[in-house]
């Protein structure tokens, strides 16, 4: 069954940085299980950080503008041809790990049939991986107009001042029907030492629930975030073993 885990909150709050991060830990700790990368945010930070051409979206498969590496089929339904198209997309990262850019997002209330049809194929492109880590453009709402499947794990990622943890509990607000079964949390990303015990009393207030906190940086360290992630994960509502 397919694990996954959602960074949302503001842009520029670090969600890419986290999720480059949880993908090292998971190699770490699964080294043979199989992980997608799901950009869903509009600056399509997280492709771009592997090389990826961002005009290979979902969104180019839906507007008609993807070009494809070979000609189309012929003879295929509608649902056939969206789901050869996604697989036109999907980019090698590494072994065991790919990554699909979605860019723009069609309303899930749109009545397009093709925007039913690429949910659908989404979901179970998502079914086909141990692991899946989506960086998200704000809340659950935008990625749920993306795909409607479980989350396991939500992280609000913000930083530590009061106008970013008023926004992370919007984002709360918003995203808690989409976590059912799930669970949700916030992690402080580059927080100043002289303001984490004011925003942990307010992140009390608030009833949001405290994952963790990473200490201000002035150079990303993956491999250093990793590690930190590993004395959080204990908490989170994922895999501790493989094959869990």
């Amino acid at each position: 069954m397919t694990s996954t885990i959602a960074l949302i909150g503001k842009s520029g709050s670090g969600k890419t940085t986290l999720a480059r991060a949880f993908l090292k830990l998971l190699r770490k700790k699964f080294d043979k299980s199989t992980i997608l990368l799901v950009d869903n945010d509009l600056t399509l930070e997280l492709s771009q950080s592997f090389g990826i051409k961002t005009r290979n979206t979902i969104y180019g498969i839906k507007s008609g503008k993807h070009e494809y590496k070979t000609g189309i089929p012929e003879g295929m339904s509608k649902q056939e041809f969206i789901d050869w198209a996604l697989e036109d997309i999907i980019v090698k990262v590494d072994e065991n790990i790919d990554a699909i850019a979605s860019w723009f997002v069609t309303p899930k209330d749109c009545m397009c049939l093709n925007t039913k049809l690429m949910r659908d194929a989404l979901s179970k492109l998502v079914d086909r991986y141990d692991f899946v880590i989506f960086d998200c453009e704000y809340d659950l709402k935008y990625l749920n107009s993306l795909v409607d499947y479980p989350i396991n794990e939500a992280v609000i990622v913000a930083q530590g001042n009061m106008q970013a943890l008023n926004l992370a509990s919007k984002i709360a607000e918003s995203s808690k029907k989409y976590v059912l079964n799930g669970q949700m949390g916030i992690i402080l990303n580059r927080v100043k030492k002289e303001e984490l015990k004011f925003a942990v009393e307010n992140i009390q207030k608030l009833e949001l629930e405290l994952i963790g906190y990473i200490d201000e940086y002035n150079e990303v360290d993956y491999d250093k975030l990793a590690k930190y992630l590993e004395t959080l994960y204990s908490r989170m509502n994922l895999p501790q073993v493989e094959g869990e």
